[in-house]
């Protein structure tokens, strides 16, 4: 009677290991992630001097510049900007987007909108907003 039982255990082990199904390799996306645009939208007395920065996934990418990426489908594009205004007691603002990889099925652009609010002085309290405009594209 054991014995009979460890048989059939074994053999309902080997059967569901069987009819698993093999989990299908995920599908690899070549992307393409532009940083089309970086403009100062609008500025209430925040300041004149300012640095800008912008990544995708990590890697920091330029105003006019590309970066490729080799993703899973199941995966996402991380979009940062970062803004700071230049001066003694610097403002700065950022602003992050997740993307699903498989949700860039066409063309996408994706704008991310970074305000920046003056710390100090007699225009404190008043903000600027910057505009970064991403585009994804398989």
């Amino acid at each position: 009677m054991k014995k009979a039982l460890k048989v059939m255990l074994l053999l309902s082990f080997i059967f569901v290991c069987l009819v698993q199904p093999v989990s299908a390799a995920t599908k690899t996306v070549k992307l393409k992630v532009t940083l089309v645009s970086v403009e100062l939208v609008e500025n209430d007395h925040v300041g004149n001097e300012w640095y800008t920065a912008a990544s995708v996934n990590g890697k920091e990418i330029e105003e006019g510049s590309t970066v490729s990426l080799s993703l899973k489908s199941t995966e996402s594009l991380k979009l940062k900007a970062y803004v700071e205004e230049q001066d003694k007691v610097p403002d700065s603002g950022s602003a992050n987007a997740s993307i699903k990889v498989s949700s860039v099925t066409k063309d996408i652009h994706k704008a991310l909108k970074v305000k920046v609010t003056e710390n100090r002085g007699r225009y404190s309290g008043n903000t600027a907003e910057w505009k970064f405009t991403f585009k994804m594209q398989k």
